[in-house]
């Protein structure tokens, strides 16, 4: 009794992106199409035979994101350097999720991955299950603050083309710090709501709050979380430098001047 409510929200999602974003919007579904098809015929097949999750989950981000950016955005100096940012983030997240989860003692034992386990009837490496869903939950709003950044110094070299690497960075930098703050919050955001559930249980349960958050199920949200804001924060600096010093080489027109008419 779902499948037709849910064929008509996906249709009208579907609508909404192709009306405000036309073309752009069209590639953007097309995108969100292709993250799909990774996840289903290589990402989830891979792990249920067996696959070691952190390289199967690097494999998928890298697949997706090179696939995505270069799909929506399309093949440029501007793009490729919203793709390195978000190598270089990722492999920061990765580093940071690996010491982190070791650190924290995180065995990735929740409720849905021992489910998952006696389903499957052999073992799988929870730790790395955790891993990876911290690159896969982290790309999708990682991509959208380095393209942002791209974006915003490749704009700001066609207003003043005699601007260095200095200036842009700099400017570029001002504008990150105001997208950086509402990005974090939609991930911290996304990861709780993700475990309300289990919050609401423990609030129920009277217990106190360090004997709650460091209880297996939300000590991974918290380090998944942190460790996905720090990455977050990090790509900031690093695409706009990247994208200061393409950009300052990049061949860019002016922006041409425009005239108004009543």
């Amino acid at each position: 009794q779902r499948g037709a409510p849910m064929l008509w929200l996906a249709a009208l999602f579907a609508a909404a992106v192709l009306l405000l974003g036309r073309w752009r919007g069209l590639a953007s579904l097309a995108a969100l199409g292709f993250s799909f098809l990774v996840l289903v015929t290589y990402l989830f097949p891979a792990i249920l035979t067996g696959g070691n999750p952190v390289i199967v989950g690097v494999l998928a981000a890298s697949v997706i994101m090179f696939g995505v950016l270069y799909l929506t955005h399309g093949v440029s100096a501007q793009t490729s350097s919203a793709v390195l940012g978000t190598v270089l983030s990722l492999a920061l997240i990765g580093v940071l999720g690996t010491a982190f989860s070791a650190a924290t003692h995180l065995t990735g034992l929740g409720d849905d991955t021992a489910r998952l386990i006696g389903a499957l009837g052999h073992g799988i490496d929870a730790r790395g299950l955790l891993l990876a869903g911290m690159l896969i939950g982290a790309l999708g709003v990682l991509d959208d603050v380095t393209v942002t950044q791209t974006s915003s110094v490749w704009e700001l070299r066609r207003a003043n083309p005699e601007l260095g690497v200095r200036a842009l960075y700099t400017a570029a930098l001002r504008i990150g710090r105001d997208h950086i703050s509402s990005a974090v919050n939609t991930l911290a955001l996304a990861y709780t709501g993700a475990v309300l559930p289990v919050l609401l249980i423990f609030s129920l349960s009277g217990q106190g709050f360090g004997p709650m958050v460091t209880t297996e199920d939300i000590a991974q949200e918290v380090v998944r979380t942190l460790v996905g804001s720090i990455g977050l924060v990090a790509a900031v600096p690093i695409t706009t430098l990247i994208a200061a010093l393409v950009a300052r080489q990049d061949k860019i027109e002016p922006a041409a001047e425009r005239t108004w008419t009543s």
